[in-house]
């Protein structure tokens, strides 16, 4: 048995959730978002609460069980709390700032990078090397941080770049570092002819 698959997920007050062969949809304050249902789970609604079952024991719906009761548990939280990340950008001259809906970075390239705010997430700034990415849909937060990040990601020899809040970058020493690291000089031996 799936342990996560079996826990109920409790509905908060403030979200309305609809059950249509194949499908449910959760609608909360911060926005609605629907999923499909594989043919093999079934999802039954009692009261306040959900209860994910499987229809059979094979290893396809054992694997659904749990997945598909923690997609619909961040969907809950996603409409009630809303999904976040955040990305910190390290180097000399490097900011983000937000041109109406748009995101704009200088990450040392010789142009401005413009990435358009996409429906359901919002940017935040905190300060110029804090962008904070809301929205909804914890996928689509985390696809469109991935995103971001990959325009620069961290170089391991001086640091600099995009990184998510608290992600350690381990730093490789340089080659100077290296030619001097634990080489000492060969002997010299005189020679009498």
């Amino acid at each position: 048995m799936s342990r996560i698959g079996q826990k109920p997920i409790k509905i908060p007050q403030t979200v309305t959730l609809k059950l249509s062969p194949g499908e449910i949809s959760v609608t909360g304050p911060k926005g609605d978002l629907n999923l499909k249902i594989n043919p093999k789970i079934i999802i039954e609604k009692k009261d306040d609460t959900i209860l994910i079952k499987r229809k059979e024991n094979d290893r396809i719906s054992k694997s659904l069980h749990g997945l598909t009761r923690s997609l619909i548990a961040n969907m809950i939280h996603g409409v009630t709390e809303g999904w976040k990340k955040i990305l910190e950008i390290h180097g000399t001259g490097y900011k983000a700032t937000i041109e109406g809906q748009n995101l704009s970075l200088k990450i040392g390239f010789s142009h401005t990078i413009v990435i358009p705010q996409p429906k359901d997430i919002k940017f935040e700034l905190e300060g110029k090397d804090k962008i904070v990415i809301n929205g909804p849909d914890k996928n689509k937060v985390g696809q469109i941080a991935a995103q971001i990040r990959s325009l620069k990601k961290p170089d391991p020899y001086k640091g600099k770049g995009i990184i998510y809040q608290g992600e350690k970058i381990r730093k490789k020493p340089g080659k100077a570092a290296k030619i001097g690291a634990g080489i000492s000089p060969a002997p010299t031996t005189a020679r009498s002819g």
